[in-house]
């Protein structure tokens, strides 16, 4: 493969400022309704940006958000963008119960394919909350009709993660039986090290020309698909501030505001990019793990043909 064959997949994940986990300890789910929003105008921003660039993206979108701003999502799919599901009440799926989880995935995919009036097969958690504790979740988003997932960070980090887990698209099997496809998030091999490469606050906290080179890594010079990410609120420097987070949520959450907008833009004329369905049309997939091994980390099998 050459460089005008790779399609990277471009993501935005639609929720608000306030919904963020960098902010839950001081804004609850009941508050959301008493802060400003912002995710329209800037959602349309992105829209604008894309339609500019001729792209075409997938839009993981919080049912919350689709239940409150319907004609966001009818705009969305008008445009010939894809959309997946985030969720619906962004919290930490570890934190959830299966039965509260199933719920309200149920919910957020129902509400999506109403609007949208097309079938919802895409999943991405809020905050990569699918872990080595909440695999579970895997065999719920199989039994709900979800084909493929893009939930797991091939890294370390206090929120999410599973280091050492593939770092190319793969096939989990669940406990059932069923078959998904999973897109990690991108990460690139620094002295033995998985860096984070993906964008969102990465993206705003390394220079650009670190992201573009840990980008460029991570596809191993344009010869392998992978994602990039951001949240509509990143391209909001005016986005109320929210008193009483910690130092270190103020920082995650408002570094770079400024600068992301204009860097997303580089990184389109830099990279080629396209949806996740798109960009895993282009991606040869090899491994196949069932959720036990993913837990353990120890499968290795192959497959008999790429998919």
């Amino acid at each position: 493969m050459n460089k005008n064959t790779i399609t990277h997949a471009m993501t935005v994940d639609v929720e608000d400022y306030y919904h963020v986990a960098a902010f839950a300890k001081v804004i609850k789910p009941s508050d959301w309704d008493n802060w400003p929003s912002r995710v329209e105008q800037n959602t349309e921003r992105l829209l604008q940006l894309f339609a500019n660039h001729n792209i075409k993206i997938t839009f993981f979108i919080l049912g919350w958000v689709a239940e409150k701003y319907p004609q966001l999502v009818k705009t969305i799919k008008q445009q010939g963008h894809e959309i997946a599901s985030h969720g619906f009440s962004h919290q930490l799926i570890y934190n959830q119960s299966p039965e509260v989880f199933r719920a309200e995935t149920a919910k957020s995919k129902q509400i999506l394919e109403d609007l949208a009036q097309t079938p919802i097969t895409g999943y991405r958690a809020a905050s990569y909350s699918i872990t080595r504790k909440s695999l579970w979740a895997l065999d719920i988003l199989a039994e709900l009709g979800f084909t493929w997932d893009s939930s797991i960070f091939p890294t370390r980090h206090d929120n999410y993660g599973i280091p050492g887990s593939p770092e190319e698209p793969y096939r989990i099997i669940t406990t059932n039986g069923a078959s998904m496809l999973e897109f990690p998030l991108t990460t690139a091999k620094v002295m033995g090290q998985a860096i984070p490469a993906a964008g969102g606050g990465y993206f705003r906290q390394y220079p650009y020309a670190l992201s573009k080179w840990l980008f460029e890594r991570a596809s191993l010079n344009q010869t392998k698909p992978q994602i990039f990410y951001l949240h509509p609120w990143e391209i909001d420097p005016e986005q109320p501030r929210v008193p009483n987070a910690s130092w270190f949520s103020n920082f995650r959450h408002y570094t770079n505001l400024k600068r992301c907008l204009p860097r997303l833009e580089q990184m389109i004329s830099d990279f080629q990019f396209g949806t996740m369905s798109e960009s895993l049309g282009t991606a040869k997939v090899h491994k196949i793990l069932t959720i036990h091994e993913l837990a353990a980390n120890t499968g290795n099998k192959q497959s008999p043909a790429s998919t």
